[in-house]
């Protein structure tokens, strides 16, 4: 075969059902995926791919090929607390959390709790995640040994934790860490001020200064109880919104975690500023916080990502189980049965992560030219019997198992469940 006539491939996934999840929704029932240069190079109908040269061929036949998971909010190496603060309310759970943080987290073992949490989220299809954590040059090297893409940086709180450096010492070094990206870029270190209540409206500004000066991505928690909205009020006067808008935070560039308790006003906000939102319904039910009003966001414009917060709250960094809530609890607490379908739950798991996360140049769809990240999930499992939509069986019926194989970056981490090289 003459290699000017022959596309040549370094993987190339075929017979899936694949969903790009682009613009246009395309689907292959019987599609073809080539990769060259941890790129995707083609995706069509297998049946117009009659001649390649490929290196390693993956048959996904009975299977569902789509973007790899993102998690949009979590704390990856709180997988060494998981189980301490189960069945206690929000300020119960974050009193024993920070004790034993203080007592525990050193850069070695933060290494240690996010390289098993990049492990199960590899397991699970999640490719990548924006954490909140101790330590997080840690997180970052031991997930990228897995092939995690992990967004975190700097968190700025005032209140007793592991970090001895200061509010002023860390926003030192940040800026100095950030000097060696070019601005805007995506690879640079996002920003994680901890909350409204945990630092002043001059610290938030401060951070939010930091932000503008290099374009960077900004994470913070906010609005997740309504006892933290009364003690934000008490300290500010406002909203942790209204102050997170009075302090220069919000943004396109900005994620908010959880979210729960929010105003119309509040919406409008976020809305008007393009400021996205990552919804983390398991964490926000077991501490009894409540439920965000993911609805009325969506309507409003803004992008609503999924996360699953740290293992704690959670128990799981399971992104799969969060699809599954996110289409059903907001069904039962509307009385609309349509309000988020199954295609929408996973939209929010894949490309309004990626847009969250400013990777949706690279990740969340499968077209060509973006990084070939992306799962087969196997769906010639029993629970899956008689599903007669694809997009209904991975929403209601898909577990982390289900998923045979993961590639990032056109390398394949995941393979027939198990882990590549580990």
């Amino acid at each position: 075969m003459s290699n000017e006539h022959t596309p040549e491939f370094d993987l190339v996934v075929r017979h899936g059902h694949i969903l790009t999840m682009n613009a246009a929704r395309a689907a292959f029932p019987d599609g073809f995926l080539g990769i060259k240069d941890g790129r995707i190079t083609a995706v069509e109908d297998d049946r117009e791919c009659l001649r390649y040269q490929t290196a390693h061929e993956i048959d996904a036949t009975g299977c569902a090929v789509l973007p790899g998971m993102i998690n949009a909010h979590t704390h990856l190496a709180m997988t060494l607390f998981r189980g301490m603060a189960d069945d206690v309310a929000l300020e119960e759970f974050v009193s024993r959390l920070t004790t034993e943080e203080a007592n525990v987290l050193t850069p070695d073992t933060v290494r240690r709790g996010a390289a098993s949490a990049a492990a199960e989220s590899m397991l699970a299809g999640t490719a990548a995640a924006l954490d909140m954590y101790w330590f997080s040059e840690a997180t970052v090297a031991a997930s990228a040994d897995y092939g995690l893409r992990v967004v975190s940086g700097p968190t700025f709180a005032n209140f007793a934790n592991p970090d001895p450096r200061s509010f002023a010492e860390t926003l030192r070094d940040a800026e100095e860490q950030l000097a060696g990206f070019p601005a805007g870029d995506p690879a640079a270190p996002a920003l994680m001020p901890h909350s409204t209540y945990a630092l002043t409206r001059k610290q938030l500004e401060e951070v939010a200064g930091l932000a503008r000066r290099h374009g960077c991505r900004v994470h913070v928690h906010a609005g997740e109880s309504k006892r933290e909205v009364a003690e934000v009020r008490r300290l500010h006067g406002a909203t942790p919104i209204q102050v997170l808008d009075q302090t220069g935070l919000l943004g396109p560039k900005t994620v908010i975690a959880h979210a729960v308790e929010l105003d119309d006003g509040d919406i409008e906000t976020l809305a008007a500023t393009r400021t996205s939102v990552a919804h983390c319904p398991w964490s926000n039910l077991k501490l009894a916080c409540g439920v965000a009003p993911v609805g009325e966001l969506l309507e409003a414009g803004v992008t609503v990502a999924l996360g699953t917060d740290g293992a704690v709250s959670s128990n799981g960094l399971d992104v799969w189980s969060a699809v599954k809530l996110v289409a059903t609890l907001h069904k039962g607490v509307s009385g609309d049965p349509a309000l988020i379908t199954a295609e929408q739950a996973i939209d929010m798991a894949t490309v309004h992560g990626a847009r969250a996360l400013g990777l949706a140049g690279e990740l969340g769809t499968l077209e060509v030219g973006k990084r070939a990240t992306l799962q087969v999930v196997d769906l010639s499992r029993p629970h899956f019997e008689g599903c007669r939509d694809v997009w209904s069986a991975l929403a209601y019926s898909a577990r982390p198992s289900d998923v045979r194989d993961v590639i990032v970056d056109g390398v394949q981490r995941v393979s027939s469940g198990a882990l590549v090289g580990k």
